[in-house]
């Protein structure tokens, strides 16, 4: 289960992973994890994983914005092409609804958008449709092994 293994990675990291909340509901969407949490969409740190030739970038941002193509193409040199159901469990070793930037497959380069530095404590998700951490974002930038900040969504 990918939960383990998310706070088997965290553990070993050094991060206290009893502080991984499984909720009762599931937190599957950014709209069902703010409402189990009672907090706002855009506190929510959505995980995208998109292909990018023979690459896997994850991009970490905020709920409440989308990806911008042509941001995403200038950063990234690409069209923006989301994974798969069946390619993101391949890839990041993670299922849709529980895809998050911890105990990812070797390989996947993670990113976070700059537009999670609203806040000071995010929420992303913990390997499962129904679990969350919540995190500061030097937590994030530091547990995530992300490789810098990008600018590559706005608001919906």
């Amino acid at each position: 289960m990918s939960i383990s293994r998310v706070k088997e990675y965290l553990t070993a990291s050094g991060f206290d992973a009893r502080r991984v909340v499984e909720l009762e509901t599931s937190s599957a969407t950014v709209e069902l994890a703010a409402a189990a949490l009672g907090c706002e969409p855009a506190m929510i740190a959505k995980s995208i994983a998109f292909g990018l030739g023979g690459r896997t970038v994850m991009v970490v941002a905020a709920g409440d914005v989308k990806i911008d193509n042509r941001k995403y193409r200038e950063r990234f040199g690409a069209k923006a092409r989301m994974l798969s159901h069946d390619e993101a469990v391949e890839k990041t070793g993670h299922a849709v609804g529980g895809v998050c930037p911890f105990a990812v497959k070797e390989g996947v380069e993670i990113y976070l958008d700059v537009s999670l530095r609203r806040f000071e404590s995010v929420y992303p998700a913990a390997g499962s449709s129904n679990s969350v951490i919540c995190m500061s974002l030097a937590e994030l930038e530091r547990f995530s092994g992300a490789l810098g900040w990008v600018d590559v969504c706005n608001p919906r």
